[in-house]
């Protein structure tokens, strides 16, 4: 997608977007088509990329829900090459919302991954450092993939990113970490 067709770097949009987030009173604003959760946003805001004013489409996530999905990950492919009929487990409702069971291969993998995941946490062996993604081969504006040590993603945490992003402040923490599951009954 070229920088000509991505009205990501149209002046006009840019201008909507400012205003949006204006009245936001924030220095972003959410994507409303996806739910902010405590450890996961999906916002907008106005930067400078290659010296162009853009409009940047960014997620931001914790490193402990990165270090989950790299872990369900290695889980996946390893399920993919110890079953021969692998098929990804899909959950789905019956008429009234509820779960249906899943057939005995399904569970057979699941356990697989679970046990893989208890693996990889015991012996810690993902490990997952702060870091940004960019990507300007999209449609809309520059794609940031942002995810960051703190244990909440919070409204603040997103402001202070993006004000030492676009101040050339932002420093990463080179730290490689790794999470243990926490027992929700604790």
């Amino acid at each position: 997608m070229s920088k000509a067709t991505n009205t990501g770097f149209d002046s006009q949009t840019i201008e909507e977007y400012r205003t949006r987030i204006q009245a936001s009173g924030k220095n972003y604003v959410l994507d409303d088509e996806d739910e902010m959760t405590d450890e996961y946003a999906h916002f907008y805001f106005v930067g400078k990329f290659e010296g162009k004013e853009v409009i940047y489409d960014a997620v931001m996530y914790t490193l402990r829900l990165e270090h989950e999905s790299e872990m369900f990950e290695i889980a996946e492919h390893r399920a993919a090459q110890h079953f021969p009929q692998y098929k990804k487990i899909t959950f789905d409702e019956d008429e009234n919302g509820n779960m249906e069971t899943l057939d005995p291969l399904e569970e057979e993998i699941g356990l697989y991954m679970a046990e893989v995941i208890m693996e990889l946490e015991e012996e810690e062996s993902v490990k997952v450092k702060e870091h940004i993604d960019f990507d300007e081969h999209v449609d809309f504006g520059v794609s940031l993939d942002v995810s960051l040590h703190a244990d909440t993603i919070t409204p603040s945490i997103i402001e202070k990113f993006i004000t030492d992003y676009n101040g050339g402040n932002l420093a990463l923490d080179p730290t490689l970490y790794s999470f243990q599951t926490e027992d929700e009954s604790e």
